[in-house]
C-alpha cells in the first residue's frame, strides 16, 4: 500500500471516530429526548428526571472526541499508523454508536416509567451505566493502542 493511502484511511479512521460516536449520541439523546416529551404531558413535575436522563446518551460523543483528540496526535506524529488509526477508529465509532443508542432506549425507558408514577430514576441511572462501560472500555482501548 503506497503512504498517500494509508494515510488516507487514517484520516478516515479519525473521521469515524468522531462521526460515529456523535451520530450515536444524537440519536441516543433524541430516543430519550422523545419519550420525555410524552412524559411531560403526563407528569410534568418529573422534568428534571427526564432532562438528566435524556442527556446521559451525550458522554458517547465526548468519548468519540476525546479517542479522536488522543489518536489525531498520534497519527500527526507519525502518518505510517493510517492503518491502525483506520482500524481503531472505525471500531471505537460504532461502539460508541451502538452503546449511545442503546443507551437511550434505555434512559427512554425509566422515562416513561417515571410519567406512570413509578420511582425509577436511580435504577435506571444503573441501568444506562452498562451500555456506557462499552464505550468507555472502546475509549480505554483507543488510549492503550
Amino acid at each position: 500500500m503506497s503512504p498517500e493511502f494509508i494515510q488516507t484511511l487514517g484520516y478516515l479512521g479519525l473521521g469515524a471516530v468522531l462521526a460515529l460516536a456523535g451520530i450515536g449520541s444524537a440519536y441516543g439523546t433524541t430516543i430519550a429526548g422523545n419519550a420525555a416529551e410524552g412524559a411531560l404531558k403526563k407528569r410534568p413535575e418529573g422534568s428534571g428526571n427526564y432532562m438528566v436522563l435524556s442527556a446521559v446518551p451525550a458522554t458517547q460523543g465526548i468519548y468519540g472526541f476525546v479517542a479522536f483528540l488522543i489518536m489525531l496526535g498520534r497519527f500527526n506524529a507519525d502518518p505510517a499508523l493510517g492503518l491502525k488509526t483506520f482500524g481503531i477508529g472505525l471500531f471505537v465509532g460504532v461502539v460508541c454508536l451502538l452503546s449511545a443508542v442503546r443507551q437511550g432506549q434505555v434512559c427512554a425507558n425509566g422515562i416513561v416509567g417515571i410519567s406512570q408514577g413509578h420511582n425509577v430514576f436511580a435504577n435506571t441511572l444503573i441501568y444506562a451505566a452498562l451500555p456506557e462501560f462499552y464505550a468507555i472500555l472502546g475509549l480505554v482501548g483507543a488510549i492503550m493502542a
